[in-house]
């Protein structure tokens, strides 16, 4: 599979209607096909089954660069697969695209696949760390995004609690920045981690609560 046959088959299966309405939700200014995520999902599943994982990272490269969104949606899910032997080339590639982030739907999928390196690999947190002082925004919201899923642990080992303790850290330096997307990725953090781990959530809105958002503050405690 080439990324031209990939860019193809997205191609035949793209609807004129729903690709304007794509583009005027989400706004960046990027071809849209008009594909639905349920077909994409499916269309990737059937080229994962014929490709190895070098194969697939090409696959995704390619598809990335088009700069389509639904190319860029289906190149993240290629990546995203809990268990990878030899995974560091799909996360160098995943890394690569966070400058690029500048919508919320395929930053989001890409940080999907992000997130099972990270929880493979937490060594790679030193380089999340450095997305948390980019000048992007997205890049920034990246590294709260990709880190969820030490907000859902029921039982973490003290290294785990140490990472929490240490994406808070982050939230804390992100919490007068005035962005919408910024503070509502805080509040997302908070509001998974009240789920399994409330006093650090109580803990966290009482030290900084006052320096967010009043609706970034109300989303944090949904559950507390």
């Amino acid at each position: 599979m080439t990324p031209q046959a990939a860019l193809d088959a997205l191609a035949s299966l793209g609807d004129p209607e729903r690709a304007k309405g794509s583009a005027a939700y989400h706004k960046a200014p990027r071809p849209y096909l008009g594909v639905s995520v349920p077909v994409l999902t499916e269309l990737v599943k059937s080229w994962r089954a014929d490709l190895d994982v070098e194969k697939r990272v090409a696959l995704a490269d390619g598809l990335w660069q088009s700069n389509i969104h639904e190319a860029r949606v289906a190149a993240a899910k290629l990546l995203t697969q809990a268990r990878i032997k030899d995974d560091e080339p799909v996360w160098r590639l995943i890394a690569s695209w966070v400058p690029d982030f500048d919508a919320w739907a395929i930053a989001d999928h890409a940080c999907d696949a992000g997130e099972r390196r990270l929880v493979a690999d937490p060594s790679r947190l030193d380089e999340v760390e450095t997305w948390t002082r980019f000048d992007s925004f997205w890049a920034r919201r990246a590294a709260l995004v990709m880190t969820l899923p030490w907000t859902k642990q029921n039982h973490p080992k003290p290294q785990d609690l140490a990472v929490r303790d240490r994406v808070l850290g982050w939230a804390a330096d992100y919490a007068d920045d005035q962005e919408w997307f910024i503070q509502k990725a805080i509040a997302w953090w908070l509001r998974e981690l009240s789920k399994h781990d409330p006093d650090r959530v109580q803990h966290w809105l009482a030290t900084h609560g006052t320096r967010l958002k009043p609706f970034a503050r109300k989303n944090s405690s949904k559950y507390l």
